[in-house]
């Protein structure tokens, strides 16, 4: 087991988690091992602030104790926590930027893959921007913030208009899973105010892909 660490004080930490691991806890043998764990092996008293998908990749926080959970989870739910993701998609991206409003839902007869539902579903904002286009791949290299957390927002929102994140197991159709051997995101930045003394701490991990 490897545990990239980035940052550590007496308040919170953050980890590099690689692509493929579970973020929390799974089901059976096989979700034993997986980036919470990994840090409370090294850090006994980390607690979980935020999960990742377990094919992304990236920056991911931790807090020691659970006054400091309370804190950054109460950063993260009044959205005081900035984050930015890397993706390529499939296809060549039309405008430079622009945002994704579209409400999310559980599928609950697929579970856990989550769909864009006007009626029931619950606000999920995503904002992007192109970086490059490779038009000889069919790809485009892209920024995202969301501006929300919903489960699987950045995949389902982009899925929705018509760029599905390449190698997405879950969402994308075969010919976009096939243009890469994982899902192409990665969680490449977060700023947010130290919980304890209110100094901005910025995080940066450049993108594996």
């Amino acid at each position: 087991m490897t545990l990239s660490l980035l940052y550590i004080d007496d308040a919170l930490l953050v980890v590099d988690k690689p692509g493929g691991l579970l973020a929390v806890p799974g089901r059976g043998e096989a979700g034993l091992d997986n980036q919470a764990a990994r840090v409370q092996a090294e850090v006994a008293d980390a607690l979980v602030v935020h999960r990742l998908d377990m094919s992304t990749s990236g920056l991911m926080l931790f807090a020691r104790g659970k006054e400091m959970q309370r804190r950054l989870g109460h950063a993260f739910a009044q959205r005081e926590v900035h984050k930015e993701y890397a993706a390529v998609v499939d296809g060549l991206v039309g405008p430079e930027h622009g945002e994704i409003d579209l409400p999310l839902l559980t599928d609950w007869p697929n579970r856990p893959r989550q769909k864009v539902d006007p009626v029931d579903g619950k606000p999920a904002l995503t904002r992007f921007s192109v970086l490059q286009r490779h038009p000889a791949a069919g790809t485009t290299r892209m920024r995202l913030e969301p501006v929300t957390g919903r489960s699987h927002q950045l995949r389902v929102h982009l899925l929705s208009i018509g760029h599905p994140i390449v190698g997405d197991a879950l969402y994308a159709p075969p010919d976009a899973l096939a243009k890469a051997p994982r899902l192409l995101l990665h969680a490449q930045s977060l700023q947010l105010a130290h919980p304890a003394d209110g100094r901005t701490l910025r995080f940066h991990s450049p993108a594996p892909f």
